[in-house]
Formats: structure tokens, sequence, C-alpha cells
């Protein structure tokens, strides 16, 4: 993302600070659902990786078996919105009432004390960084491994990914049926390359 972009959102988690040994923070977005989310699951843990689920409220109510198995793991649930609305095309009321929604389901589930938001895109306005931020920590990212374009090869989304990566980043993937090719071809492998290079993979 660029510099004059985060700038812009001073107060939204970009990556996290560099440790030793070195660490990548795993996010997923749009689950959870049960044709890709259990693959993330038994990927993650051949690698002994933890990671934070950034539900869509909606896949939540429909799927909360898939849910409780991704707690039960030792893995992060957090907010990606009830509907994966946008914050550009939607009234900051409306968008914190769905905000408000997928986080009640998330309540009963895995209760916080300052729970997690990702926008949905990214796409969010200044005003409505600071409000969502006066309840939740926003999270965005500094690797987006593009597994969800079908338009980019699965080859191309892994050498981007392992390209961008470094100590602290946070990396996107998307448990989704959109993304599965992709995801599927890429997960497994970036964890097996950064894990010869010494690196653990942790929740936020």
């Amino acid at each position: 993302m660029p510099a004059p972009v985060r700038r812009l959102f001073p107060d939204c988690l970009w990556e996290m600070p560099a440790t030793n040994p070195p660490t990548i923070y795993l996010t997923f977005d749009d689950g959870p659902i049960p044709e890709e989310t259990p693959f993330v699951l038994e990927t993650l843990a051949r690698f002994n990786a933890r990671g934070t689920f950034f539900c869509v409220g909606d896949n939540l109510h429909r799927h909360p078996e898939v849910a409780q198995e991704v707690v039960a793991q030792g893995h992060r649930l957090a907010n990606h919105t009830y509907h994966h609305i946008s914050g550009w095309r939607h009234s900051r009321a409306r968008y914190l009432q769905d905000v408000g929604q997928c986080q009640a389901l998330l309540d009963a589930l895995q209760p916080e004390p300052r729970p997690l938001i990702r926008p949905p895109y990214g796409r969010i306005t200044i005003p409505l960084a600071q409000a969502l931020n006066s309840t939740h920590q926003v999270v965005m990212w500094d690797v987006l491994t593009y597994d969800y374009d079908r338009d980019f090869a699965a080859e191309k989304c892994l050498h981007h990914a392992i390209r961008n990566t470094r100590p602290g980043s946070i990396t996107v993937f998307h448990d989704s049926l959109k993304a599965s090719r992709n995801m599927r071809y890429v997960l497994p492998r970036y964890l097996q390359h950064f894990s010869e290079q010494g690196y653990r993979f942790e929740r936020l």
C-alpha cells in the first residue's frame, strides 16, 4: 500500500514490528465456508501456524460449526462486516450497523476486549476509520496475495507474495470460492518457503 495512503489512516494497523525469530501474520478474508476454510485449517496445522480469520457475518450465520472449528484450533476470528459492504458506497450509519450485526455473532463465538475489523476491499473513509477505531482495531495489510484475482496465475501470486513479505508482514489470503484455485496453490508453498527461512506464523 502506498505510503501516502497509510499516512491518511495512521490508527490502522498495516504491519507488525519485526521480531526475532521473524514472524508473519497470516490473515484470511471472506469465510468461513465449508468448501475452503477446512483446507486452510489443515494447511496451517501442518506448519504449526496460527492465523486471523476476517469473517463475513452472513457466513458466520450460515456456517457456525466452521467458525467454531477455527476457534478450537487456536486461531482468531475478526470482523469483515455482515454483508461484505464497501465503506465508499454506504452511509456511515449503515456501515456501522452492518459491522455491529457481524460483531454480535463474533462476540458469541470468541469475545475480545478490543475486536479486530478489516474493511472489505480496504475501502473506508477517514471519518469511518475514526468511528471504527473507537470500538475496534482496524487492520489493513502490507502483503496482498491477489489470490482472488482469477486473471493472476497461481505461480505469479506466489512469487509476488514471497517477494513482498518481510518480518512483521500482515499477509492477506481469502478462504473463498473465488480464491480457491490460487489460494490452494499459494498457501502451502508460501508456508513451506518461509518455514525453511525460520519464520513463525502467528495470529494478530
